[in-house]
């Protein structure tokens, strides 16, 4: 990441009068938000194009992505117009950066906060540069009020009270250029080590498959399976119902504690949906349960438990194993337990559940609008392909084995990532409270 920009230190430097600014520039201004721009609202322009405001990408077209769930109403007469160069800001999650100068023409929703720079003393590019930094949302945060942190607001006289750094606009200019090159030059960087990280999935996705579909030996005889999803199987292999391998069990306990209940830790749905493993030592929400919900929900060595109700389908039957006999724990609602019959392999199970193959048949089953859920009569009609139980527990442990070896390169390559936008964070800083010099 090389640039012929030159990196050094200001000459002189003075107390801002801010203590979370501290020292800045000896040249540069500090003046509050609001003398920069004035708030407006300018309505009645739903022929315009719609537009969103991200915390990594500031102002965006909304279609521009496929992840925004948030819905736009069917009026938009009342959604506020937006020129390029006006600063948008999602006054719920200003808390998290999430604002910018847009670069569109367009409306946004009439919750957001909208204001034009009126300033001749400011150059845009450079505005959303320092007011998206995490040096600034560390303010946002002070600012910001309310009982629970994903529902913070935040007051426009408040905001605009946030005091700005403004050197020469020639500066301003140079630190813009130097930051856009430099967070491309990162962002290539990383999306590099995120196509990394999905071929080695996509390696591990095709070693399960191939595992728990044709086993472990590479010139076995095959048969038909007599289930056309399923294709052909090993000689040895049965096709069978998942009820007859498992009991399966829907939980029922929820995240309220009663008084005439016992304390429990509760494995929840993001225990499972984020882990492959769920084990003693996890950090595990304190619920309550009736006795009768303990017997039956208690998760056991050799477990599998698996999503069944999710914002997508794509996200229901998602498994995990428990390694081990746990502490006092209990199967969490939206989750159903899996308690394989003898001669079944849990982890083998595990691993199939994990086969897009085998998986794919419960998105399919499953039904909602809003949210979907997987039925506890269609999670038991789930068919999957069962070898010997000694080949079970072969091909268990050479997928542990395989595995591991990915798993390792993945989280290297996470945490290559992690430095990386640790480091454009701390640059980003650094250069807009003139830290370093730009130049």
């Amino acid at each position: 990441m090389k640039t012929n920009i030159n990196i050094q230190k200001y000459p002189a430097y003075k107390a801002s009068g801010v203590e979370w600014l501290g020292d800045v520039p000896e040249h540069w201004e500090a003046v509050s938000l609001g003398s920069l721009m004035e708030l407006k609202s300018d309505k009645n322009h739903p022929d315009y194009e719609v537009l969103s405001v991200y915390r990594e990408y500031g102002v965006i077209k909304k279609d521009s992505r496929d992840d925004n769930h948030n819905a736009t109403s069917l009026d938009t007469s009342n959604y506020k117009a937006v020129e390029p160069g006006d600063l948008v800001v999602n006054k719920m999650k200003t808390w998290q950066g999430s604002m910018g100068i847009s670069p569109y023409k367009g409306i946004v929703s009439p919750a957001y906060i909208t204001c034009k720079i009126t300033s001749k003393e400011v150059v845009s590019e450079y505005l959303h540069r320092l007011l998206r930094s995490n040096l600034y949302i560390g303010e946002y945060n002070r600012i910001s009020y309310g009982v629970r942190v994903g529902q913070w607001d935040m007051h426009f006289e408040d905001f605009k009270r946030v005091t700005v750094l403004v050197p020469p606009l020639a500066e301003q200019t140079a630190i813009a250029i130097f930051l856009d090159t430099k967070t491309v030059q990162i962002d290539k960087a990383i999306a590099i080590k995120v196509k990394q990280i999905e071929l080695l999935k996509e390696r591990r996705q095709i070693l399960i498959h191939r595992a728990v579909t044709r086993g472990l030996d590479p010139h076995v005889k095959l048969k038909d399976s007599g289930v056309e999803w399923i294709g052909e199987i090993p000689e040895s292999w049965e096709v069978k119902r998942l009820r007859y391998l498992a009991d399966c069990f829907p939980s029922n306990v929820d995240k309220h504690s009663k008084e005439n209940e016992i304390k429990v830790r509760l494995c929840n749905y993001t225990d499972v949906y984020k882990n492959d493993f769920i084990t003693d030592d996890m950090d595990l929400m304190i619920a309550t349960a009736t006795n009768d919900q303990i017997r039956k929900f208690t998760l056991k060595k050799g477990d599998v438990v698996i999503t069944k109700d999710s914002e997508a389908a794509s996200d229901i039957a998602v498994p995990a194993y428990v390694t081990e006999n746990l502490t006092n724990v209990i199967c969490g609602y939206h989750l159903a337990v899996i308690r394989p019959n003898q001669g079944i392999d849990g982890k083998y199970l595990f691993r199939a559940f994990q086969c897009k193959v085998f998986n794919a048949q419960f998105e399919v089953c499953s039904n909602g609008i809003t949210r979907v859920g997987l039925g506890n009569s269609d999670l038991k009609k789930g068919q999957f392909s069962v070898p010997p139980f000694n080949e079970q527990l072969a091909i268990s442990e050479y997928i542990e084995t395989s595995n591991t070896k990915l798993s390792i390169a993945i989280s290297i390559k996470e945490k290559e990532i992690e430095k990386l936008k640790e480091y454009k964070s701390v640059l980003i800083d650094s250069v807009v409270r003139g830290k370093v010099r730009v130049g």
